[in-house]
């Protein structure tokens, strides 16, 4: 066999594995060292990028460890994901601008948006403002002025406890 031969078989096992190759450099050698230019650089829209990146680099690694046995069944998944990170990554694409303009953005921006944080506001616009004092009022009127005191009691006793836990001397520690 010539040199040839082994120069073919080394391409072809370059061309079947490109994705195990090229998938590290492109969606993390690449993204970091362009994480470090964003720093250093006084432009927003790069840092937007590169934040952006890494956000959804982070939901597609948790995508693909909570359904990775059904990706295994998915022969094209590891070049459909080189694909898709080439696109968020390369520049002239501005990929992870786009994901985060698109659809990132809007669905915090809006209040519309389901969102498991979100506090709902009351529906009339001249009622009490739904806070902490409306809350104690609520909690009251539901369970009594009694069951309230205790409730600020437990609160107050577990306060005192988890602040002796951590008493400071003057240049002597105790945990």
């Amino acid at each position: 066999m010539g040199a040839g031969a082994g120069a073919g078989a080394f391409l072809k096992v370059v061309a079947k594995n490109l994705d195990v190759l090229a998938g590290p450099v492109v969606s993390l050698v690449y993204p970091l060292y362009a994480s470090i230019r964003a720093i250093e650089t006084k432009s927003p829209e790069d840092d937007r990028q590169w934040l952006t990146y890494w956000i959804l680099y982070s939901m597609i690694t948790l995508f693909e460890l909570t359904f990775s046995k059904l990706i295994e069944w998915i022969l094209i998944w590891s070049y459909a994901k080189l694909i898709i990170t080439c696109w968020l990554v390369m520049p002239y694409f501005s990929g992870a601008s786009y994901v985060y303009e698109h659809f990132i953005r809007p669905f915090y921006v809006n209040p519309q948006t389901v969102n498991i944080w979100y506090i709902p506001r009351k529906k009339d616009v001249f009622s009490k403002p739904d806070d902490i004092i409306t809350a104690a009022e609520k909690y009251i009127a539901e369970n009594g002025p009694e069951a309230f005191e205790e409730l600020i009691n437990k609160t107050d006793k577990e306060a005192k406890y988890r602040s002796s836990n951590y008493t400071f001397f003057e240049d002597d520690y105790r945990y």
